[in-house]
């Protein structure tokens, strides 16, 4: 029969028995080599790999939402900081009509004692000046009625009288003309 078979031809398909046998074993060694060496580490690395991408994720989402926390406070801010710049904005205002009321009665005030002032200097003025006129008013008056008279008005007393006659009188004079106006 091995002759037999000989004339047969093998199939190429078909390979000995013995190199299958061989090849299993082969086959069993290499498998068992990967599963015990190689698959671990392999499996190592996949599940550090899926740990490192997972927490990368959970790192991601709390660092959206710690940021999505952080610009919501930052609008606040924000918004806080408009409302009070507003609100320094209206005190300005509020202060700036102050003071501008203020100086108006300060500058009211400062018009009002600078005008007394004027009225009173002028007063005092016109007092000086009123004194000065009637003394030389009297002197001229004295010496005109001296002169008038024939005899001299050199008494102090006698002098003085005369004088408040004359400007009496004048004064009168002067009061009738304006209110005949």
């Amino acid at each position: 029969m091995i002759l037999a078979q000989e004339g047969e031809k093998e199939n190429p398909l078909i390979p000995p028995w013995p190199e299958v046998v061989i090849g299993l074993i082969a086959f069993a060694i290499v498998f068992g080599f990967l599963a015990k060496k190689l698959l671990p580490n392999i499996n190592k690395v996949l599940e550090e790999r899926r740990e490192a991408i997972e927490g990368g994720i959970e790192k991601a989402d709390a660092a959206k939402i710690e940021a999505e926390s952080v610009l919501e406070q930052y609008k606040a801010q924000l918004a806080e900081a408009r409302h009070e710049a507003a609100r320094m904005r209206q005190e300005a205002t509020e202060q700036g009509t102050a003071i501008i009321q203020e100086m108006k009665a300060e500058g009211q005030r400062q018009r009002e004692e600078i005008i007394a002032a004027g009225h009173a200097q002028i007063e005092a003025d016109r007092k000086a000046a009123a004194a000065t006129l009637r003394q030389d008013v009297g002197k001229l008056a004295v010496a005109l009625a001296g002169k008038l008279v024939g005899e001299s008005l050199e008494d102090h007393a006698r002098q003085s009288r005369t004088i408040d006659r004359f400007l009496d009188e004048l004064e009168d004079s002067t009061s009738k003309a304006e209110a005949a106006r």
